[in-house]
């Protein structure tokens, strides 16, 4: 039975192909399915579980990718009308930022400037906030703390302008994550984009790496992943001086893996082959080693280390539709290691999606519950999860029921 919601991703899917004036033995042709899979996909008799489908058709069909999935998902629960109250603030503060990166004349502080050690420990606050995966909190620090980095821009000079540039490109490279997450991808676009230009100021290559691992991020939500490559191999190169030197900076060596992980997700979706995805991984999995054992990299935000390159691994298996190779490419991985909730749940939620793959979805439910107990809006609002609960409602999971109905109520996909 299909969810009776009023506009599930088949009602857009065939919005999308009418418009781009297919019909559904073209569209059938293009992604490699039959027609009768477009018509129980657009019926809602089927859900859309890939993003490598996803982008497909939505490339096909030229439109957004990220309207294709219904994004933003306005949540009542979870304190899901919280986190996108906050967004016009900060996206107003965004827009400021980009006015004074650029030398904009006359602009003014919107209030008193905060001493820098301060805006040190919020940008630390927020960071950590960000990894337990609480974007209702998220949303909600970061505007006031963008509208004090700016502030201090306009306030400082110097070696105190240089540290406002750093705390701004990190800020705004946390306010990236977040907009994805909810569902704002123009938005999360302008933050990568404050935090390139904080980035070209100071000039730091590691800096400049971290900001496009974050492009990164915004491209590949976007369904733009050629273009994801195509900045993910320019720092690559850049980067490589550095991680092959005589004696290689570990943030180097830590950025080039990172790096590596966006790459292998842009190839598993469509941008290379199985075997590119799967290289990009194995080529991450060579850094994390050479950093050792215990290694994950909080302080730029991408968390590389072994655990990490597992969670990346379990994606790309989806993705490529071998499930059971992701879930064990990584030997002698602990997922409960990674210092971030938000890993360890995105981990937990493609380990279910790879789980129903496999024919096993009631381990899939109890997955996703537990991914759920600990960061619910981060599960609920994951369009790949909300897909994988529509699958399971579809099939139906009678030893898990119940965790399957809580699942189904508390993602609103029933109206």
């Amino acid at each position: 039975m299909p969810l009776p919601t009023d506009e599930h991703i088949g009602t857009r899917v065939r919005i999308a192909r009418n418009a781009a004036g297919l019909t559904q033995v073209e569209l059938a042709d293009f992604v490699g399915r039959t027609e009768s899979w477009v018509a129980n996909v657009e019926s809602g008799r089927m859900a859309l579980d890939r993003f490598s489908v996803i982008s497909a058709i939505a490339g096909l069909c030229d439109v957004d990718v990220v309207w294709l999935l219904g994004q933003p998902y306005r949540l009542q629960s979870g304190g899901g009308n919280l986190a996108h109250a906050h967004v016009p603030a900060l996206r107003t503060g965004l827009r400021r930022a980009g006015l004074i990166l650029s030398g904009h004349p006359g602009l003014l502080p919107q209030g008193p400037p905060a001493r820098l050690e301060a805006l040190l420990g919020e940008v630390r606050e927020v960071n950590m906030v960000r990894q337990a995966a609480n974007l209702p909190q998220v949303a909600t620090l970061l505007p006031p703390l963008v509208e004090d980095l700016n502030t201090a821009l306009l306030a400082t000079s110097g070696a105190d302008r240089e540290e406002a540039l750093r705390l701004l490109a990190d800020a705004a490279r946390t306010a990236r994550m977040c907009l994805n997450q909810l569902g704002y991808p123009d938005l999360a676009w302008s933050a990568a984009e404050v935090a390139a230009g904080a980035a070209k100021q100071l000039g730091d290559p590691i800096v400049m790496a971290s900001v496009a691992w974050d492009r990164c991020g915004a491209l590949l939500h976007q369904a733009s992943l050629r273009e994801a490559v195509a900045v993910a191999e320019a720092a690559l190169r850049d980067l490589e001086p550095l991680a092959t030197a005589r004696r290689p900076e570990a943030a180097a060596v830590s950025m080039r893996g990172a790096l590596h992980l966006r790459c292998s997700i842009a190839h598993a979706r469509g941008a290379g082959s199985k075997e590119d995805a799967w290289a990009r991984i194995d080529a991450a999995l060579e850094d994390s080693d050479r950093l050792g054992e215990g290694w994950y990299d909080l302080e730029r935000h991408t968390v590389f280390g072994r655990g990490t390159v597992a969670v990346h691994a379990a994606e790309a298996g989806v993705e490529v539709d071998q499930p059971d190779a992701g879930l064990t490419r990584v030997p002698r991985v602990d997922i409960g290691e990674i210092p971030s909730k938000e890993r360890r749940t995105h981990f937990q939620i493609d380990e279910a999606r790879a789980l129903h793959r496999m024919g096993k979805s009631a381990s899939a439910v109890v997955k996703m519950r537990q991914a759920a107990t600990v960061a619910p809006y981060y599960v609920y609002a994951d369009p790949m999860s909300r897909a994988l609960v529509s699958d399971m409602a579809r099939v139906g999971v009678p030893s898990q029921a119940s965790t399957l109905s809580g699942l189904i109520r508390n993602m609103e996909l029933i109206n």
